[in-house]
C-alpha cells in the first residue's frame, strides 16, 4: 500500500484514502447546503415599514439620509443617518429604522437611541443587492415618525448567494 506523506506540525502520515474521503465529505457538505438564492423575498418593504411604525403617519423631514448616488461595489456602501432632535428626555429619537427595496431582507437595521446619546446620528456600511431606494425612518419620543429616502445606483451587486 502506498501512502501519501504529509508532514505538518507533527501530524505524521496520512494515507491517500483518508485524504480522498475527507475531500469527498467536504464536497458533499457543500452540495447539500441549502440554496438560499432561490428563496423568494418573504416580506415587502411596505410591510416591514408598517411593522416598524404601525398605522402611524410617516412625514417627510427632520431626517437626513446620506449615501452615495453611484455605488461601484454593493458589498460595502457607506450610509449615515441624522435626525434633527435636541435629544433631551422630553424630546428625543427613540428608534431609527433603515429599509430597502431589493435586498433579501427589507429591514437593513433598527437602532434604539436614548436621550443620553447626545446626537441622533449614526454611520455604518451596508450591502445592497441592486440599484434601489433606501428609506430611513425615525420614531420620536412624542410618537411621530419622520423619514427621508435616497436612491443608489449599484454597478456591482451584493447580497447574492449561491
Amino acid at each position: 500500500m502506498r501512502t501519501l506523506a504529509v508532514r505538518t506540525m507533527g501530524v505524521g502520515r496520512i494515507d491517500r484514502r483518508r485524504v480522498i474521503a475527507g475531500a469527498a465529505g467536504t464536497v458533499l457538505a457543500v452540495a447539500l447546503r441549502p440554496a438560499t438564492a432561490a428563496q423568494p423575498r418573504t416580506e415587502t418593504t411596505e410591510s416591514a415599514i408598517r411593522r416598524f411604525s404601525g398605522d402611524n403617519p410617516i412625514r417627510p423631514g427632520r431626517v437626513s439620509l446620506d449615501l452615495p448616488p453611484l455605488v461601484d461595489n454593493g458589498n460595502t456602501v457607506p450610509l449615515s443617518v441624522s435626525v434633527e432632535s435636541p435629544m433631551t428626555p422630553e424630546d428625543h429619537v427613540r428608534r431609527i429604522g433603515v429599509f430597502n427595496e431589493k435586498n433579501p431582507q427589507p429591514n437593513v437595521v433598527t437602532l434604539h437611541l436614548r436621550p443620553g446619546a447626545g446626537r441622533a446620528q449614526i454611520a455604518t456600511r451596508i450591502r445592497l443587492a441592486d440599484t434601489q431606494r433606501i428609506t430611513a425612518i425615525a420614531e420620536m419620543s412624542d410618537g411621530t415618525y419622520w423619514s427621508a429616502s435616497a436612491d443608489a445606483i449599484v454597478t456591482l451587486a451584493a447580497c447574492l448567494e449561491g
